[in-house]
């Protein structure tokens, strides 16, 4: 049933990118449902299968909503992100560790322009797993779209740290494009990251 889920949503993330709009970047979509996200053998009837089939239903409403918001079709689109955040919340609900889930709920919510329960979210993810790439470079975009370079570039940091070369580079041209639309906030990256949960000192990217 996971490698069904996996394979039914899969196509959408081959075309998805960070790049501008506007002055502020676009977000990347979140990761597909692995079925393996915490680590946790999966029970079939048990509580993580019901998360991971409600991740899944959350992850499908998101492609429809950017699907509806790439015709124009902002409020269909909403509809849909919200119906996606009820998903992937039921998924913490029933697995509050699946960080994953978590960073789903982020992207949401940023979606509907709910940044303290986004960022909440991100912290959430990363406190469970500090070396989730993914995680760390949606919140940095969301620093970017709150008009926060500085935090986003030492999300960029913990990201080099981990060696995440695609996360990487996406949230460094999302700061990029920041740079060139507000040059006069342009500063040097961050060398001791302190505002989101700290990685372990022998992070990789094991697992990501």
């Amino acid at each position: 049933m996971r490698a069904f889920l996996s394979l039914a949503v899969i196509s959408v993330l081959a075309s998805s990118s960070a790049h501008a709009m506007g002055s502020k970047p676009e977000p990347t979509e979140p990761s597909t449902p692995s079925g393996m996200s915490s680590g946790t053998p999966s029970d079939e009837s048990g509580p993580r299968m019901e998360a991971e089939r409600a991740y899944a239903d959350g992850y499908d409403q998101v492609a429809k909503a950017k699907k509806d918001l790439e015709d124009g079709k902002a409020k269909n689109a909403e509809k849909k992100f919200k119906k996606a955040l009820e998903r992937v919340q039921h998924a913490t609900e029933l697995d509050p560790n699946y960080h994953e889930a978590w960073n789903m709920v982020g992207y949401c919510s940023r979606k509907l322009g709910d940044y303290p329960t986004a960022f909440t979210a991100y912290q959430k993810a990363l406190s469970i797993k500090p070396d989730y790439a993914p995680a760390r470079e949606y919140l940095g975009e969301a620093y970017l779209e709150q008009n926060d370079p500085g935090k986003a570039r030492e999300q960029l940091a913990m990201l080099q740290q981990l060696n995440a070369t695609e996360e990487t580079n996406a949230l460094r041209a999302a700061i990029d494009a920041y740079d060139k639309a507000h040059p006069e906030t342009k500063q040097a990256p961050a060398q001791t990251p302190p505002s989101s949960p700290a990685m372990p000192d022998t992070a990789t990217k094991s697992g990501l």
